[in-house]
Parts: C-alpha cells; structure tokens; sequence
C-alpha cells in the first residue's frame, strides 16, 4: 500500500518531474473512448440512450426522468433536521464567499468622447451536475448551484444519478438540497450521459440545451466535459478526486494518514499522495494508513485507491524539491503539513488547504471555498468552480465623432499594413461626403 517514489538524491528538470508524477493514464484513456461513445449515443437517441445507459449503469428502469415537483417537496420536508442545518450553514458561507468573486465593472476613459465599458454577463441557462453513484454529495449541488445563482443565472438546471435504492428516484438528500436553493428543474440521469443531455438537450423530457454544464464526477464525466467542449461551456474536468500532502518532521502521521484515507474513500481512482523529506515521517504514516483504512466503511473502496499507481509516498531531498514536484503534479487538493508553510510558493494547485486544523473535508463541506476542482494536472492552467464560471466578460465601446478622428489615420494605416483596405474604408467613410 502506497508505493514509494525515491527521487532523493536527483536534480529534476520539469518534464523529468512530470513522468515521475503518478498518474492512473489507462483509465482515463479508457473513459475518454467509453464517454464520447456515450455522449454520442445521447446526441442521437435522446430519452431512449438515457433509459437505456439507466438500466446499465444505475440498474433502474422506467423511472421519472425529469424529477416531478412532489418528490421535491417531499424530500425536503422528510430532510433530517440536522443535515438540513448543516446544508442551510454551507450555503450562507458558500454564498458569501462566492459573492466575492464577481468581478466589479468598470470603464475606461481613453479620452474626451472615448469610452470602453468591462461588464460581466451571466450565461442564460446553466446545467450542473451532481454525481451520485458510490456515493451521495447534496454538498456539490450547493457548491454548483450557489455560485450560478450569484452570479445571476436565470436558468440552472440539475442532473443526478437515479438510485435503485429510491425506485429510481434521486437520492433524496440530493433533492432536499435542490428545494432549499430554489431549483425545480432537476433530472434523474446520471455520468456522460447526463452531461450529453444538457450540452444537447432532450426534447422529450422538455430538457433545453445549456450554456454552460459543471460539476465533479468520475473520469467518465470528466471525459464527457472534454467530449462537449465547444457546443457548451464546461468547468474544469473534475474527475477523480486527488490529494497531494506536503509535510515535515512537524507533521503528525496520524492526521496526514487520515486525510489520505479521507480522499481514497471517494472512489477506486482517486489519488492520494505524500511528499516529504523526512523517511521517518513516511514510514510512521504507511503504518498508521494501514492500520486505519480498514476500520472505516468504505475501506475496501480507500484500499484500492491506495493501492493504485496513482498513490504513492514520494520522498525528496528538501522542501524546495517538494514545492517543485507539488507545483509539476499540480493536484486538486494540496495539504499543507508545514513548519513554515509558504503557501505562496505553491502555484499549481485547485484549493490549499494550510495547517493541520484545514482539512480537506473542511473545504468539501463547510469552509466555503468551492469543492469542484480541476484533476488531472489541471490547475497549472485552469481554475475550480467559481460565480466567474458563470459569467462571461464583454466590452462595450462607445466612440464619439471627435473620438474616432483622432485615431482614424492609424487605424487606416495598421489596416493597410494588414492588406484589409477596407477596415480602412469604413472610417474614412464617416468623415467623407
């Protein structure tokens, strides 16, 4: 369990360090093929590719697709008081801290009559998908939805898996948290399929394509996110959850053990790695990992995960080599466990989680940061879910007459240099006849 990757006593260039970080590349190889099949069948069948992947893939059959308003109702008031109370906290803070990231306007005077105005526009109709498989997260539909509705889209739309054990309903915790935010238009369709049927829309179920579809998942959602790009607007590929721990000689194993198992236990390909210089501190955690992951419930499940190439304990010479291997691997979730943590110095990275009392099941629920982040490798050019994800900007230029003579002669002269004569054209044209 947690294989060890020595790269002690070695200066790593950057593509050095990129074949060290370990990555499960087969499965995401394979979900990619399996996803755009998915997503193809969907784009031409419609309804029937749903029910069809449905029975497939959730075991259930001839179950309300679109959710009616009832089971709505229904499973917010049989909500338990104190999952309602936690999910009614996680969307004050997750609200108010997503409010923060909408970008003020602003406009620009060039000069006298010349004016270029920076504004913000919502998408119009957003699809957000909640996955529910191996496990439930009524936590991800607050983390998608709550920036989406500050950032001012009127339409969202929600997806999640139908659950055998629900006669093919959605798991009701799911639906409890839709109801608490306002959202009725929610559908019972899970994986590629369901990112399919929101880039594409389904005319039987009264499903109108998006604008714009995220949410976590596995790598088949991931992969369908990569199949869609381009018809719609995706996040960042949230696939298969990652953890990558920095830490010391200060560092407490059992609290690095735990928070490894923590993300090992949301699926078989997550990734859950440490990187330390310190061998003692390696060899106290593999051993508290091993004697914990099998004392929780998803044990098998964390077991796997850490069992996986995508897991591993790398060692370094220093912290300058654990930032550079950190900053190459670019993970998801980063954990710093760090006398002197210098979180600054860690540019790729989803969300930084700083100190041994932050968690990453902290920001998965109630820090109020968001808990849709890129995987993958992602987050050395791409962000996690934000109300910016939501928001497109737009220029508004405003010229007077005056204004544009005194860079009409330029304008022609750069599109002269350019062989476009007649860019040129169109502004002599308002200062002629």
């Amino acid at each position: 369990m947690l294989r060890t990757i020595d790269l002690r006593g070695r200066t790593l260039t950057l593509p050095e360090l990129l074949n060290a970080v370990p990555r499960a590349q087969t499965a995401r190889a394979d979900a990619l093929v399996a996803a755009a099949e998915i997503v193809q069948d969907v784009a031409e069948r419609g309804e029937r590719a749903l029910r069809e992947q449905a029975t497939r893939f959730d075991h259930v059959s001839g179950h309300a697709i679109r959710v009616p308003a009832e089971h709505l109702a229904e499973a917010l008031n049989g909500c338990d008081r104190r999952v309602r109370a936690a999910l009614e906290e996680a969307i004050a803070r997750v609200r108010q801290a997503s409010a923060a990231q909408v970008p003020a306007g602003a406009v620009t005077e060039l000069g006298d009559g010349a004016r270029v105005e920076q504004r913000w526009q919502p998408v119009r109709r957003a699809g957000v998908y909640v996955p529910g498989g191996k496990a439930v997260y009524p936590s991800s539909v607050i983390m998608n939805v709550v920036p989406a509705q500050v950032a001012g889209v009127a339409q969202v739309a929600l997806a999640s898996p139908p659950q055998a054990a629900f006669d093919g309903r959605v798991h009701p915790d799911i639906l409890a948290a839709a109801a608490l935010l306002g959202i009725d238009e929610v559908y019972a369709m899970g994986g590629a399929g369901a990112v399919a049927a929101f880039a594409h829309g389904v005319p039987t179920l009264g499903l109108d394509p998006v604008d714009v579809v995220t949410g976590p998942g596995n790598n088949f959602v991931a992969a369908a996110k990569r199949a869609v790009a381009g018809i719609v607007g995706v996040d960042a590929e949230a696939g298969a959850t990652e953890i990558l721990i920095v830490a010391d000689d200060s560092a407490d194993p059992v609290l690095v053990a735990v928070d490894l198992i923590s993300q090992a236990e949301h699926d078989e390909q997550a990734s859950a790695v440490l990187v330390t210089a310190d061998a003692g501190l390696a060899g106290a955690v593999r051993a508290q990992v091993a004697e914990r992951v099998g004392r929780t419930r998803n044990g098998a499940r964390a077991r796997a995960a850490l069992d996986g190439v995508q897991s591993a304990i790398v060692l370094v010479d220093d912290l300058d080599a654990a930032t550079a291997f950190s900053n190459a691997y670019a993970p998801e979730h980063l954990e710093l466990h760090l006398t002197d943590p210098r979180p600054g110095e860690f540019v790729n990275a989803g969300a930084i989680f700083v100190g041994p009392h932050s968690p990453v099941s902290l920001g998965d629920y109630l820090a109020g940061s968001n808990h849709v982040l890129p995987t993958g490798g992602q987050a050395r050019y791409a962000a996690g879910l934000s109300a910016a994800t939501f928001l497109r900007p737009q220029q508004v230029i405003g010229y007077s007459r005056d204004a544009l003579s005194t860079v009409a002669a330029q304008i022609v002269t750069l599109a002269d240099a350019e062989s476009l004569p007649a860019h040129g054209e169109a502004v002599q044209a308002r200062f002629t006849g």
